[in-house]
């Protein structure tokens, strides 16, 4: 039997009151918005790339997709300014791999190009860009637009701790969830309106919004932490303290390393020098902020 629009919308409201329901709505993007005169807001951009592979230096971007955003002081969102969506046919086909993982097949990308003039107006004047997994996306905007290597950026997937306010995973649709959305992905633009929801939800732990706890940690200075040569036989001891291995390309040391509040250097210094160095050993230091972090350059 047809319901009417409003009964289902009051259905639904019903269900939320109950501690016994959760409801889940499918998530529809903002209009635009005209900023008001005056009022005390900052503006960011919300990016996601789709890529023919993961190599940033060598595969390419066929999908961008962008949302800019104006948000108060605090971290409360104020309303979209605007969005930016575009195709980009790569250089060689895209692989049945890809295809089966972003939905982008070689006939929807056939015959675009990306405008670069348009795409550096849209993202200059944001003061911050957030993506959800920066240290992918970050990499790879930055070979195609000089203007996101000027840019401080924030990670919503790395720079929230999800599981300590409640939540058991960082998954994008698993977070929109608990925002309380549904969307179905088939555009990188839409993944941005998601993440929008996700960082406006006030979290149950403090009742501020994500992107206020994702601002604090981007404003933060962090540590890398080298751990040059170091014994061979003691790897497994550096990754079980969450070191990752650097492979020595662009300019980087052939190294372990890992990032940590500066509040941590001296314990992570002490760590070394007591379980991997000679106590006289001075592990290289490398001071990162939001303007360096998740770059290829550092």
């Amino acid at each position: 039997m047809f319901q009417n629009p409003s009964d289902l919308a009051a259905m639904a409201e019903a269900l939320s009151r109950s501690a016994d329901y959760r409801v889940l709505r499918r998530l529809a993007p903002r209009p635009t918005y005209i900023p008001a005169m005056g009022h005390d807001v900052r503006t960011g951009v919300l990016l996601d790339t789709e890529t023919t592979g993961l190599e940033h230096a060598r595969d390419e971007i066929i999908e961008l997709g962008m949302v800019k955003f104006d948000y108060t002081p605090d971290g409360r969102i104020v309303g979209v300014r605007d969005t930016f969506s575009a195709f980009n046919e790569p250089s060689a086909p895209i692989s049945a791999e890809v295809t089966a993982l972003t939905g982008i097949t070689n006939e929807m990308v056939a015959g675009h190009r990306f405008d670069d003039a348009a795409i550096t107006s849209f993202a200059e004047s944001a003061v911050i860009t957030i993506a959800h997994n920066s240290a992918f996306d970050r990499r790879f905007v930055e070979r195609y637009w000089p203007v996101f290597e000027h840019k401080a950026w924030g990670c919503s997937m790395s720079e929230i701790d999800w599981r300590k306010h409640g939540f058991a995973g960082s998954q994008l649709g698993y977070l929109l969830n608990g925002a309380g959305y549904f969307h179905e992905a088939h555009r990188a633009v839409d993944d941005c309106n998601a993440l929008l929801e996700i960082l406006d939800f006030d979290l149950p732990t403090t009742g501020a919004p994500a992107l206020a706890v994702l601002l604090d940690t981007a404003r933060k200075k962090t540590v890398r932490v080298w751990a040059e040569q170091s014994p061979f036989e003691l790897k497994d001891s550096l990754k079980r303290r969450g070191y990752r291995w650097s492979d020595g390309t662009e300019g980087r040391p052939k190294s372990w390393y890992v990032d940590v509040g500066e509040c941590a250097v001296d314990d992570e210094l002490a760590f070394l020098k007591a379980e991997i160095y000679l106590p006289d050993v001075e592990p290289r230091l490398q001071t990162l902020t939001a303007f360096t972090r998740f770059s290829s350059r550092i």
